[in-house]
């Protein structure tokens, strides 16, 4: 059965869910400062695993993004990343005001477009660099 959590997962989750899902990897230095500042997460335990991910991050008033969003593969299919979504923007319709923007660079732009996300481009582009 699975069980959402409202709370970030824990470091080590956090690592391999972005592995396993074939998000890019992040430096565990970075993730321990990162994880604690993040404005809003949940995360998905089925038995005693952490098997999905999403979290929202941002300076709480003009920008908020949505970031980090993955699934075990082996429970992918399932509607997960849809109810954690459905968690986000409805942390969302209650703490952002109007005029916030919401941001997110996403793989699978289907889930985000049924949540009225509009791609950038051509208007802009999203652009992005790791810090070497």
């Amino acid at each position: 059965m699975y069980k959402l959590v409202q709370q970030v997962p824990a470091v080590d989750d956090f690592i391999r869910l972005r592995k396993i899902s074939g998000l890019s990897p992040r430096p565990r230095v970075a993730v321990e400062k990162g994880l604690p500042n993040s404005l809003f997460g949940v995360h998905i335990v089925f038995g005693q695993h952490t098997i999905a991910m999403a979290r929202v991050i941002g300076d709480g008033g003009l920008n908020f993004e949505i970031n980090d969003v993955a699934v075990d593969p082996e429970h992918q299919g399932k509607g997960l990343g849809r109810q954690m979504m459905t968690e986000l923007m409805d942390y969302l319709e209650a703490n952002a005001p109007t005029g916030a923007m919401v941001t997110l660079l996403g793989d699978v732009p289907e889930l985000y477009l049924k949540f009225g996300f509009k791609l950038s481009s051509p208007g802009s582009e999203g652009m992005y660099l790791v810090m070497p």
